[in-house]
């Protein structure tokens, strides 16, 4: 990676690159949006990173609802409501950059990623839900720019088949537990530097438990090339990651827990070794407990967009590659979608629902 330190990911030089994630912490206030930037980098982050949201790249309308302080939501609206725009991002990009630290954005599909590459970012980011959407690895395959992927809710061969995608592009990888709070004993963390000796790449982690500094210091003292974690003004605001992400007094500790680059001896002295022991793990690539009954939900798959009946031709519209989430039904894996286009539906498909291999009829005849 070039330009406002990301070069230093690839650099294995033991300092820890510091992503602070705003997600859509800021609500497409602009103003807030440059105050958490700014709030983030006095803090000690070496990067600031959005969401660039489009809920239709994301979800279906009828997903379901999230529990927020106000009452249950649409997911799909809490989505919309933060749509912001590429001019938007554009502008907290420059901010960013005219503070001297890197600017780093997660788009969820192609209109997004396009957009990124037309604001001419210097690197691009996969969530982890988006670590088997084809057609968008493929895109920023195709960019070329240097490539960080989020690996939580995934299998090994998961992530081999991603990494895959990207031959020849600079590639760093994130081992990640979905969950929210994440609990400490499923991070595995031991596994960071198997990943880097398989894969022959920097392997850091995004890190969503609760405490401030453990997982972070323990990373630091694997020598993960990354650490990410999500940044906050107060847990009190209403974004949707502000409960499990960090405001800046503890952002700012948990950069000096790093920097300090403690021994495990040392953290298992002030942590307990019990503790210490549990978030490290075994170093062997599994779904964590905790995000196993997200698998498959939280990952991409094949959606209808709207009724198909039977006999309808599958892919004129009518097929979306979206997160499934708690209401609707999994469908086909991304990776199918040119194999199902084109071909007849089966039996009708309900909108909204994952598209199964028992809906795929044969080739479709029609005028």
């Amino acid at each position: 990676m070039s330009g406002n330190g990301f070069d230093r990911v690839f650099k294995a030089d033991g300092e820890a690159f510091i992503i602070a994630e705003l997600g859509t912490g800021h609500g497409g206030d602009e103003g807030k949006a440059r105050e958490l930037a700014s709030a983030a980098i006095e803090a000690g982050a070496d990067c600031v990173k959005l969401q660039h949201v489009y809920a239709d790249e994301i979800i279906h309308p009828e997903t379901g609802l999230v529990p927020l302080p106000g009452g249950p939501t649409r997911l799909y609206d809490r989505f919309k409501a933060v749509e912001t725009g590429p001019d938007f991002v554009g502008r907290v990009k420059d901010y960013v950059e005219s503070l001297g630290a890197g600017f780093l954005c997660t788009p969820f599909g192609l209109r997004s990623a396009r957009e990124l590459r037309g604001l001419g970012v210097r690197a691009m980011k996969v969530a982890s839900p988006e670590l088997n959407h084809l057609p968008l690895l493929d895109e920023l395959a195709s960019y070329g720019l240097p490539t960080i992927l989020s690996s939580g809710v995934s299998t090994l061969a998961d992530v081999e088949f991603a990494l895959g995608r990207f031959t020849g592009v600079p590639v760093a990888l994130l081992h990640c537990v979905t969950a929210y709070p994440a609990p400490e004993a499923d991070y595995n963390l031991r596994l960071a530097p198997t990943l880097s000796a398989l894969f022959g790449l920097p392997v850091g982690v995004s890190d969503h438990s609760a405490d401030p500094i453990l997982i972070p210091a323990i990373a630091a003292a694997l020598g993960h090339a990354i650490v990410e974690k999500h940044f906050c003004l107060s847990r009190d605001d209403d974004g949707l990651d502000d409960p499990i992400a960090l405001p800046p007094a503890d952002f700012a500790a948990m950069v000096s827990a790093i920097r300090a680059r403690p021994s495990l001896d040392g953290l298992r002295a002030e942590y307990g070794r019990a503790r210490v022991d549990a978030a490290l793990g075994d170093g062997v690539k599994r779904l964590a407990p905790s995000e196993r009954a997200n698998y498959a939900r939280t990952n991409r798959s094949i959606h209808a967009m709207g009724r198909i009946r039977a006999g309808d031709r599958l892919g004129d519209g009518n097929l979306a590659i979206l997160r499934t989430e708690k209401v609707l039904r999994p469908g086909i894996e991304p990776r199918f979608l040119a194999v199902v286009t084109g071909r007849a539906a089966a039996r009708d498909v309900p909108d909204g629902e994952g598209l199964e291999w028992a809906d795929v009829g044969g080739a479709w005849v029609g005028p």
